[in-house]
């Protein structure tokens, strides 16, 4: 998959994959944390024979714009990129497409954009915005799952990432790795990208920057009475949330009242498969993705 260079409004420069017919309609796919547009191996070529599908790497991943303070990756300006890398492809319109980080840039962009340019909407193992943040507080199994996420965010790290790269640090605070799930080649490509010092920081920063408050295991299991959830519409464009089942994660808990928040919502549950299910169980997303847009 070639890429091309494109300058955002903000002065953001995005290596960008732009495949299919340009007057097709638009899919837009955003690539989660630690991977890039690769994680849409499968689909790019699946759908781009009747479909424009673009696929940027993300601002702070290889070499994309690497800014290095941690308030340059807060949402409003991660979803911001998507829309001003619309208007730089003279993009009107388009189908937002997510998993894991880039899933929940993905529900910002949709409920931002539900009633102008975003038609619809495919999420894969991206937690909703209102049913994370309460599972944090309430599932001590979510809790323990985002445990991680403090190490990522803990300065004392940063030493071990000016060392070792982004290896270091996952090596430390992650234990989801399946290194069999993954082609040996793309294996050893993404291990090339986390020695870039810059972009391992621009990729933790995605956490640094998120407002999502993480407790310790030791904190009491209820919703503190100072908590203000997320003032967020209800999303009601056409939404398909693809989620594998054995994402270790982010369990399953999190599509209970989702039902509550997106309306139509189509759920499509993958069994016997782990966190990246894009590339993890290709056959089954594109399957349930190709029906949804059909429908």
């Amino acid at each position: 998959m070639e890429q091309k260079r494109i300058e955002l409004a903000n002065g953001i420069h995005l290596d960008v994959v732009d495949e299919g017919p340009t007057d097709a309609p638009v899919l837009i796919f955003l690539h989660g944390f630690p991977e890039s547009h690769r994680t849409w191996r499968h689909q790019i070529p699946h759908f781009s024979g009747v479909f424009r599908c673009i696929a940027p790497d993300m601002r702070g991943y290889r070499g994309s714009s690497k800014p290095q303070d941690v308030d340059a990756y807060t949402p409003d300006k991660l979803i911001g990129d998507v829309f001003l890398l619309a208007d730089a492809l003279g993009i009107s319109k388009f189908t937002i497409v997510g998993h894991d980080w880039g899933g929940a840039i993905a529900w910002g962009v949709a409920l931002a954009g539900q009633h102008s340019r975003v038609e619809r909407a495919v999420l894969a193992n991206a937690p909703h915005p209102a049913i994370f943040p309460k599972l944090l507080y309430t599932s001590q199994s979510q809790r323990a799952a985002s445990q991680y996420m403090r190490g990522f965010r803990d300065r004392a790290n940063d030493a071990l990432v000016r060392e070792r790269g982004l290896t270091g640090i996952l090596l430390k605070e992650v234990r989801w790795d399946r290194p069999g799930a993954m082609e040996p080649e793309e294996r050893e490509a993404l291990l090339q990208d986390w020695q870039d010092r810059d972009a391992a920081f621009g990729m933790l920063n995605y956490y640094r920057a998120s407002p999502v408050d993480v407790p310790p295991m030791d904190a009491p299991f209820e919703i503190p009475d100072d908590y203000s959830p997320p003032d967020l519409p209800k999303l009601t464009i056409p939404t398909l949330v693809i989620w594998a089942m054995d994402d270790i994660a982010l369990p399953p808990e999190n599509l209970e009242g989702m039902d509550e928040l997106v309306d139509p919502l189509t759920i499509v549950q993958v069994p016997d498969c782990g966190h990246f299910v894009p590339w993890e169980a290709p056959d089954a997303f594109n399957a349930a993705m190709e029906k949804f847009l059909n429908g």
